[in-house]
Parts: C-alpha cells; sequence; structure tokens
C-alpha cells in the first residue's frame, strides 16, 4: 500500500472518477484494518476544504473530475445559448461547467432545459470542456413543484412559471385545465410532449389568485412545499395533548419573564438573574414541548416532517399546531406551564462555574418585547415593565454585562449586518420596508440562549448520550484563498497560510469599519463562512468559536431542540418520555433532514420577501435609487438597494457599448477597451427598468460610471470562442 495522504486519495479519485464508495476507494487503495480510520478522516478533511464531493451516504468524488456517467444539474444558459449544468451528488451540484451537447443513441430526443436533471455520459474532449450527452431525463425537481399563473383562452389557457429560471410557457389543453379560471395561482405537472415544440402541463391543483395581496407567500409556500395545513387527526391529537406525570421541581415563585418581538404568539423561552456571591444566578425555562409531543405519534411525525417552522412577511407555516405553539407549549403570562430550563452560575468576570437541568413548572411573571424592556433599562418604563426594572430588569442586565467579558475574551464573529423586514397591512398590502432595530435586549437574549444551548451540548457529552449538534464548520482553504487574493486590491491583507480564527475575521472587520470599504468587507467575510447545519458528530461552532454548541431553546419552531430535549430527559431520567432506542440509531439521518428542511425555509422565506419587494416598487419603475454592488458574474451585476435592501440585477450587455469582461478573483466586470472596472461594493446610482412581482425579479439601469482602470491589475485575459473565431462583443459588434 502506498502512504495514505490527501494528495495520494486525491489522485486517485481522479484517475478514478468511477470509484466513489469508500469500500472501492480503499479496495483500490490498498487500505486496510484500521488504515481505514484514516483513510475516512481524510475523505472528511478533504470535504470540508471543498477538494472532494459527497455524492452518495458513503461516496466521495474529485470536485475537479466529473464521473464518466452521472446525474448532471443544468442550471443556466451561457451567453454563447448552451445549456450549462454540473455534476450533481448528495449536497447538490459540484466540480466543473459541462455543456449539454445531445441526447446519447441517434434516436433518442432527450429535450432539457435550466433546472432539468439527466443521466449522461460525460468526456472532456480535447479542447479541455466537458461535455454531458444525456441518457435519461430524470424527475428533476422532487423539492420543488411548477407554479405559475393560468392565462385562459379558447383552447384551454397557458401557464407562466412563477420562478425566475423557468423561462418557458406551458400550455394547458382544455381538458387538462381542471377549473383554472383566468388569473388563477395554479400547480402544473407535465405532460409528454414532443422536443420541438410547446410543453404541455396538467393544471393538478389551483392554489389562490394572481391578484391576491398575499399571493407572493401563496406561491413561496407551494413552490417549496412548505407544510401549511395540519390534517384533522393531527389538531385533535394536539388539542388532546397532556402531558406525562414526571417529578417536576416549583418554579413558579421566581418571577421568570419572556422578552420578544412584539407581534410574537409563541412563546419559547423565559429567563431570570439574580445576585449570586460575586457572581450571577441564570435561569433560561424553555418551553416543554416533549411532554405533549409523544415520541413516534402522528402529530410528532407531522413536526419531523416539517422540521421547523417558515416565518412570511404576512404569515407563519408552523411546525406544530397553534393549539401547542400559541397555548399549551407557549410560556404565556400567569399561565402555569411544563418547563425544562437550566440553572446556571456565573462568576463576577463571565466564566461559567456550574449548570443544572430543572424540569419544572412555571408561571411567566410577565410579556415584554424587547423595545419595552430596552426602554425601561434606558429610563422610560412603562406600566408592564415598571414593577419588573428594579428586581427583574437590572439583575438581567447586570448578569449580561458580567457574561459580556467572557463573550469579548472568546471573541466570537462580529458581522453585524442590517436585517430588512417587509411590512405587511391588515389587508395583505405592502406598507414598506422598515430596518430591523437591534437593541441590547436581543443581545442579552441571544447571549443567554447560547450558553443554555451550550449546556445542553456539554451535559448530554458528558452522560455520553448521542445528539443532534448544531456545528459551524471553518472556511474552507479554498474560499480563505480567494479571500486572501482579493484583500490586497483594496488595501488589505490576508497572509498566506495565516490561521482561520473568528478573531482574525473580527480584526479584518475593524481594519474595513468607517471606511469606503466597511459593505464590501462584511459582504466578502461573510460569502467565505461555511453555512452552519445539523450533525451527529461535532465539529463545533467557528462564528461562535465554541468547542460544544447544540441547539435546546426553541423546540416550538425547531425539530432539533425537541430532539435535544428528549436526549436530556433520558439521560438525566427526568421521565418517561426521553429519546427512544430506535431514535438514537438515526441521528445521523434526522440531521441531515433538518438541515435541508431549514435550508427549504430560507429559501422560500427569501423568496417571499424578494415578490413582496417588488411588488412595492411595481410603481417606482423609472425611479432612481441609491445602492451597492452586492454579486458579479459574467452576465452583469447585482445591485442591492440601500433604503429598503431589494436586490436586482444590471445586465452587462447594457452598461455600454464595450465588451465586459468578468475578473472572478477582483470581483469586477473589466470594461474591454476601456479598462474601467465595475467592483464588489461599489456605491452606485441606478434606475428601475423593470419590475415583476410574479417572479420577484428587479431589472436596473446603472447611471453611475465605472471606475478608472487600475495599472496594477492585469485586464483578464481575452477568451477565444470554443466554437473557433472571434468572440463576439456583448453589444453584438465584433470583439477587435
Amino acid at each position: 500500500m502506498a502512504t495514505l495522504t490527501r494528495e495520494t486519495v486525491l489522485d486517485f479519485l481522479e484517475k478514478n472518477p468511477d470509484l466513489t464508495n469508500k469500500r472501492d476507494i480503499a479496495r483500490g487503495l490498498g487500505v486496510k484494518g484500521p488504515d481505514r480510520v484514516a483513510l475516512r478522516q481524510i475523505l472528511k478533511a478533504l470535504e470540508e476544504d471543498g477538494l472532494v464531493a459527497r455524492v452518495g451516504k458513503r461516496a466521495f468524488a474529485s470536485v475537479d473530475t466529473p464521473p464518466p456517467t452521472g446525474v448532471v444539474a443544468f442550471e443556466r444558459v451561457d451567453n454563447m445559448g448552451d445549456l450549462i449544468g454540473r455534476a450533481t451528488g448528495r449536497e447538490g451540484p459540484y466540480g466543473p461547467d459541462i455543456i449539454f451537447s445531445g441526447a446519447l443513441g441517434k434516436k433518442r430526443n432527450i429535450a432539457l432545459g435550466v433546472g432539468d436533471k439527466a443521466l449522461c455520459r460525460i468526456d472532456k474532449g480535447a479542447d479541455g470542456l466537458w461535455r454531458a450527452k444525456a441518457i435519461k431525463k430524470l424527475d428533476n425537481r422532487p423539492d420543488a413543484s411548477i407554479v405559475g399563473v393560468f392565462e385562459a383562452n379558447r383552447y384551454g389557457g397557458r401557464v407562466i412559471p412563477a420562478s425566475r429560471k423557468d423561462k418557458r410557457d406551458y400550455v394547458i389543453e382544455k381538458a387538462d385545465a381542471q377549473d383554472a379560471k383566468d388569473g388563477d395561482l395554479v400547480r402544473i405537472r407535465m405532460k409528454s410532449s414532443r422536443v420541438h415544440g410547446p410543453k404541455r402541463a396538467i393544471v393538478t391543483e389551483v392554489i389562490g389568485q394572481a391578484g391576491d395581496p398575499r399571493a407572493a407567500s401563496i406561491i413561496a409556500l407551494h413552490t417549496y412545499d412548505v407544510p401549511d395545513e395540519f390534517a384533522p387527526n393531527i389538531e385533535v391529537e394536539a388539542e388532546t395533548a397532556i402531558a406525562p406525570d414526571a417529578p417536576r421541581e416549583d418554579l413558579t415563585q421566581i418571577p421568570l419573564i419572556t422578552i420578544d418581538p412584539a407581534d410574537a404568539r409563541d412563546h419559547d423561552d423565559a429567563v431570570y438573574a439574580e445576585a449570586e456571591g460575586a457572581g450571577w444566578r441564570v435561569i433560561v425555562a424553555i418551553a416543554d414541548v416533549a411532554s405533549h409531543v409523544p415520541s413516534g405519534s402522528a402529530l410528532d411525525v407531522e413536526a419531523y416532517r416539517r422540521g421547523n417552522s417558515t416565518y412570511f412577511p404576512d404569515r407563519v407555516a408552523p411546525m406544530l399546531p397553534e393549539t401547542l405553539s400559541a397555548d399549551k407549549c407557549s410560556l404565556k403570562e400567569g399561565e402555569l406551564r411544563e418547563t425544562l430550563a437550566v440553572e446556571m452560575t456565573f462568576s463576577s468576570d463571565g466564566n461559567k462555574t456550574g449548570h443544572r437541568f430543572i424540569r419544572g413548572r412555571m408561571r411567566s411573571a410577565a410579556k415584554l418585547s424587547y423595545t419595552q424592556a430596552q426602554a425601561a433599562i434606558d429610563g422610560k418604563p412603562d406600566n408592564a415593565s415598571g414593577p419588573l426594572l428594579e428586581t427583574v430588569l437590572k439583575p438581567l442586565w447586570a448578569a449580561y454585562a458580567a457574561i459580556g467579558k467572557a463573550r469579548e475574551r472568546r471573541s466570537p464573529l462580529e458581522l453585524d449586518l442590517p436585517e430588512r423586514r417587509v411590512v405587511i397591512s391588515d389587508d395583505g398590502k405592502v406598507e414598506g420596508v422598515a430596518l430591523r432595530e437591534r437593541f441590547d435586549a436581543h443581545k442579552l437574549i441571544e447571549e443567554f440562549m447560547i450558553q443554555a444551548n451550550v449546556c445542553a451540548a456539554e451535559t448530554l457529552e458528558e452522560r455520553r448520550s448521542p445528539l443532534i449538534y448544531r456545528v459551524h464548520e471553518e472556511p474552507s482553504d479554498e474560499k480563505t484563498a480567494a479571500l486572501g487574493v482579493f484583500l490586497p486590491t483594496i488595501g488589505l491583507k490576508w497572509a498566506k497560510g495565516q490561521s482561520k480564527t473568528a478573531s482574525r475575521f473580527n480584526q479584518l472587520l475593524a481594519q474595513a469599519r468607517g471606511t469606503d470599504n466597511e459593505h464590501l468587507v462584511s459582504e466578502m467575510v461573510l460569502r467565505s463562512q461555511s453555512q452552519a447545519r445539523y450533525a451527529d458528530e461535532n465539529l463545533s461552532h467557528f462564528g461562535l468559536n465554541l468547542a460544544k454548541y447544540a441547539h435546546f431553546t426553541s423546540p416550538i419552531r425547531r425539530y432539533s431542540d425537541l430532539i435535544v430535549h428528549r436526549a436530556l430527559i433520558r439521560a438525566l431520567d427526568l421521565g418517561p418520555d426521553g429519546l427512544r432506542d430506535e431514535d438514537l440509531v438515526r441521528l445521523e439521518e434526522q440531521a441531515e433532514h433538518l438541515t435541508h428542511t431549514e435550508r427549504r425555509s430560507m429559501a422560500a422565506e427569501r423568496d417571499a420577501s424578494d415578490r413582496y419587494l417588488a411588488l412595492f416598487m411595481a410603481d417606482k419603475v423609472g425611479a432612481e435609487f441609491e445602492g451597492r454592488i452586492s454579486g458579479v458574474t459574467k452576465a452583469g451585476l447585482f445591485v442591492r438597494l440601500n433604503e429598503t435592501g431589494a436586490d436586482g440585477f444590471c445586465p452587462a450587455a447594457h452598461l455600454s457599448h464595450e465588451f465586459w469582461a468578468y475578473d472572478e478573483a477582483h470581483a469586477a466586470l473589466v470594461g474591454d477597451r476601456s479598462g474601467k472596472r465595475f467592483e464588489m461594493g461599489m456605491s452606485v446610482l441606478v434606475r428601475l427598468r423593470e419590475a415583476a412581482p410574479l417572479t420577484g425579479g428587479l431589472v436596473f439601469e446603472m447611471l453611475s460610471d465605472p471606475r478608472p482602470a487600475r495599472k496594477d491589475l492585469k485586464r483578464p485575459e481575452r477568451r477565444s470562442n470554443r466554437r473557433g473565431g472571434p468572440r463576439r462583443s456583448s453589444h453584438g459588434g465584433r470583439r477587435r
């Protein structure tokens, strides 16, 4: 066996793209016995660094070498008119661009478009480009329905898709229109169609009206298949749920309070603090959802299927029926409620000195909003907060000040990006866009919840109990290398080989603060980060700079927290409703499922907000707005408006009468002849040309001039047309 190193494993995967299973890789490398552990660790490290992709549960492939036969997800059409895709695995598309070059075999006719997937034969041409011939088109949208607007005509009608990615219209024959009427929002299913000619479909469901002010959320719900309504049997289970008998500690004499957004209906957590010696005693009490949702019940299965609640500007698609989320499990003011609480003690300098978990009963002393709590601390108490100021609120803030010292020493990643919310009136109309205010009250609750989550992970590890961790891996070498190439262009540095720590990123953010590049650096640091996820193994939390972390504090809206609650109940012998044996062996599967549902919700929430913003902007076509370039691609510039946070697109073809080359390393478009540059983070003035509420798309016209050419940077090389001959410029003339 050759020495087992990262290089030997990568070399094997590149030379053997059809051998992806761990067993095949081990056999091919001659790995046996205990060396299999080392192979597993190398594969995991290569995956974390973005050098290999996971293409199956125990299968890996080089990101530079697609398999000879595999699934290709087609993502876009390039400026030459070719359909471009990438190989796709368990975690999604990976690797180099692949050009669709027709179907395999003379008699096969397979029509593919953006968003389609197909089993393909993949090979590399003499010109160095990868090409795919389709063997079979796959059922490519298991996670997303085709949703659109029905336009009736005498033959039936057509459906205009709500997705910006789908450029096709679908013909609906009269017999396939069901009861759809002109202007209805519908869900459709594809019919067999000829390769050439219109695509045909069947209406499977009428989901609303395109003219409904709340259409944006309806489209997002159905596009991403986010469950919104509960079956009658689930509602009955929720209404009849009774907490089982279990030893409980009486916490009713402790003035625990909830601090939430003013419009919150579900109250997961309550807090209390008091001085203890030179330090502090803090209690974080969490709704005991496990006591009302029996493992394996229909209610439990449905909650797991949803994974989490999804929040839209005008509604919530909850994980649990309202009977539980807003009533029986919610820590309502003055109501007796079951709780799973953690009591923590901290020294005067903020270090945690101990903790214990309590299964108890509590009665919330007050329901305060963040604004109320902050106003009271700032000297403006009202009737609700005034009586609590000295006894409850001031001790909470004092304890937070102590814990804040430890947080500063820990130095978590401090990315303070503005968050905006779409304001919807009672009748569903968009009133405007507001910046979410962030007070010390928010930070206090956030830090107390973080500490409680750490306690959950620590306790379960001490008890050797399996659990689902919330993990955030450090940025990959590839992403930090790209950041290191970019930073010198704005006078900052990231030394090669420098350790990747949250503290180092904070130094970078501090260097940029108050400069013209502050927003740009924040955006680039954010993009360099990995995406947080759930895992059944402890990979730590880079952003929070914590070695152990698990979600515990929001079981009303996150199923991951419910799993942790059940694990604690079992590990600490707090009742009969702990984690079952059969669940212990499914944690890896559950972690992956919950990561998927969380990302599905994030996409649906973003999708709905984009449509509401487009609706808000629809009567402002022709108006001018200030913004910043938030993204740069070959096709053009993404611009985020300062006032609303709305994102829109400026096509490169409309920037000027020269070809704009993409400088990926420096996140810029560079004029072919002038060398002038539109760069990431640049402040610009744009005019709104188009607003499409159906798709959420905004198109801008660039009014600002580009920055001057830079003599210290090479212009991007001119690439020849891959078909031979000179490449055409974006405005249709020949490149010189």
